[in-house]
């Protein structure tokens, strides 16, 4: 290897390790939310996230060619979203932590409400979950959400509806209560 060819990959390098280091916060949140408050789960599709943009990195280079990337915060979150429901679909993931959480220092002040928000859409199949994350916690239009989940817009739109249909069943008076305090 040349040396110039060396600096380059240390500058792409350099230039992953602060994209991960940028984004790793926003990742964890996500994945947080989409696996239903599984911490551990959450950090290791973060994790296979990262690894897998690191071995497309070279991509975002000269996102004017085809099969680039021209933004590489919405393609972690793509690549993060998919990794979720491809977990989902192993049959491997059917174990579950203790049911109670544990004691946590510190004093929140809507801990109640994202407790019984994350206890809820757990509840609901991986998908109506990726819906609901990537529309309303990522904030997404209906067609990057279906982008996201290789679905077309009205389908995305039929599951969000559902979804929160779901979850409102599911959430009850509870939230009500929770949210005035």
């Amino acid at each position: 290897m040349t040396k110039s060819s060396s600096s380059a990959r240390e500058a792409m390098e350099d230039e992953f390790l602060a994209f991960a280091a940028g984004r790793s916060g926003q990742l964890y949140r996500s994945a947080y939310f989409l696996t239903g408050g599984d911490g551990h789960l959450a950090e290791d599709l973060v994790q296979e996230t990262l690894g897998r943009m690191y071995t497309h990195w070279h991509r975002t280079t000269r996102p004017e060619r085809s099969g680039q990337i021209a933004d590489p915060a919405a393609y972690a979150q793509t690549v993060l979203v998919r990794q979720f429901l491809s977990h989902q679909r192993r049959r491997s993931n059917r174990e579950r932590p203790a049911a109670v959480l544990p004691d946590r220092t510190g004093h929140e002040v809507d801990a109640s409400l994202r407790i019984t928000l994350t206890e809820a859409l757990a509840q609901l199949p991986a998908k109506d979950r990726a819906v609901l994350v990537l529309r309303y916690w990522e904030d997404r239009s209906v067609e990057e959400t279906a982008t996201v989940l290789r679905a077309n817009a009205g389908a995305v739109r039929t599951r969000s509806v559902r979804a929160l249909a779901r979850l409102r069943v599911l959430l009850g008076d509870s939230l009500a209560e929770l949210a005035v305090r």
